[in-house]
């Protein structure tokens, strides 16, 4: 059964992409701008995550197709050096709730058809800074961001359990990408292998989970 993956063209995407391509599932990827990535093995798909008009026309073409799996990863994190006197601003909040809110709900609701005709599954890469428990000050556009697609997440599965369709949000640790930094924890590989794992795991019994990449239980 074929998964998608959005904001497949980079970071973590990409190698959530490559990884489960080379495990041989049928991968779709999206991306945003003019032109495809040139990586094979995936299924490119472009796609504007916060513009409606892009979805339909991506659920137009993949009308009929069944997805057993879509990983809503696309995201952004651009204030982690604003300072809370200065910073901030409005533009900054609307892109980014835009992005890791608005996108991930209607990335969701676009490819319901979809993920209904496989028995499929949805996977939401929000973070531990989304959290309750994790509070230390700043990052306050990205951590209520993330705060938000955690509750989606949460009341999507109490929607979708009826039909069977397990919904899991995962925290895929502190990455060395180019949004996590150099002295980020775990390698995108490391990322990968560890939460599409815990996507095999995911089940209707397991609905609602916030998880870590290393398949440790995160609070809410």
């Amino acid at each position: 059964m074929d998964m998608l993956i959005t904001g497949a063209n980079r970071g973590i995407g990409l190698a959530l992409a490559t990884h489960a391509a080379r495990g041989g599932a049928g991968v779709l990827g999206t991306y945003r701008g003019p032109r495809a990535p040139g990586v094979s093995g995936i299924e490119w798909q472009g796609l504007e995550v916060t513009e409606p008009a892009s979805h339909r026309a991506l659920a137009e073409r993949l009308a009929g197709r069944p997805l057993g799996l879509v990983v809503c990863n696309a995201g952004i994190y651009r204030d982690e050096d604003d300072q809370l006197e200065t910073g901030f601003p409005a533009a900054l909040w609307a892109e980014t709730l835009a992005v890791n809110v608005t996108g991930v709900f209607l990335t969701i609701q676009s490819l319901l058809p979809n993920i209904r005709a496989a028995g499929g599954k949805i996977a939401i890469i929000a973070s531990q800074m989304g959290s309750d428990t994790k509070a230390p000050g700043g990052s306050y556009i990205y951590r209520a961001s993330k705060a938000a697609a955690l509750n989606i997440g949460r009341n999507l599965a109490t929607d979708l359990r009826a039909e069977g369709i397990a919904v899991g949000i995962y925290h895929p640790g502190w990455v060395r990408t180019e949004m996590g930094g150099a002295g980020a924890d775990i390698s995108e590989e490391e990322a990968a292998t560890g939460l599409l794992a815990r996507f095999a795991h995911l089940s209707p019994a397991t609905t609602g989970c916030f998880e870590c990449w290393d398949g440790r239980p995160h609070p809410f």
